[in-house]
């Protein structure tokens, strides 16, 4: 899910000639929702854009969000933020979730910035728009929700048995307690001179791992 955020000192929005929504100071959100996009996607955006800290403070940093001085939200679906022009020059809209799903995602997201505590007013989703506004700085901000193998940790593949790899882990200490109970004779190399095995064929000497070697025990 994708968002361009403009800090803005009023915006509004016409359909038809209708106002359909405006804001005094606050943040113009346009909003567009990409193929896969869910309501983690929503949820994540929602918190980010709340409590983005674009307002300047009593000292003239930028140490204030939305809520902090009171200001409001309007938000206006936006398809276009996932056209794709890297191949010639009409842009391709591929990437952009089908009307009806993003329409219920976009409407989630609405109530989401709501439930937070923020005035919202909104454009028409499918509409011809026409939206004016005042961007306060010029501030504009470009937000993206992270892919889902940032927000969790992706699983383990089904049948896997590959132990944790992480320094200090389970693995790492069964190769110390294996290194221990061999003892300084067994730590020396072994040789690569084949021996000869009681049924004539070369006995074939590995550098096996240490749970081999605890099974060999």
């Amino acid at each position: 899910m994708r968002a361009v955020v403009q800090r803005v000192a009023r915006a509004r929005v016409e359909v038809a000639g209708e106002e359909t929504g405006a804001i005094a100071h606050g943040l113009l959100v346009y909003l567009g929702v990409g193929q896969g996009d869910a309501e983690a996607d929503l949820a994540w955006l929602a918190d980010k854009l709340v409590g983005l800290r674009i307002f300047y403070d009593d000292t003239g940093k930028m140490a204030r969000d939305v809520r902090d001085v009171g200001g409001s939200v309007l938000v206006v679906s936006q398809f276009t933020l996932y056209g794709d022009v890297k191949k010639g020059r009409r842009p391709s809209f591929t990437d952009a979730m089908a009307p009806e799903g993003a329409e219920r995602l976009y409407e989630m997201f609405v109530r989401a910035v709501a439930d937070r505590g923020i005035p919202v007013a909104t454009g028409r989703f499918r509409a011809d728009m026409q939206v004016e506004s005042v961007n306060d700085g010029p501030v504009t901000m470009w937000l993206e929700s992270p892919a889902p193998a940032i927000r969790v940790e992706a699983p383990q593949a089904s049948g896997s048995t590959k132990a944790p790899s992480a320094p200090g882990g389970e693995r790492a200490r069964t190769d110390a307690g294996a290194r221990a109970d061999r003892g300084p004779s067994d730590a020396t190399p072994p040789t690569r001179t084949p021996a000869a095995s009681g049924d004539g064929a070369p006995e074939a000497i590995a550098h096996a791992a240490p749970e081999g070697l605890e099974a060999a025990r």
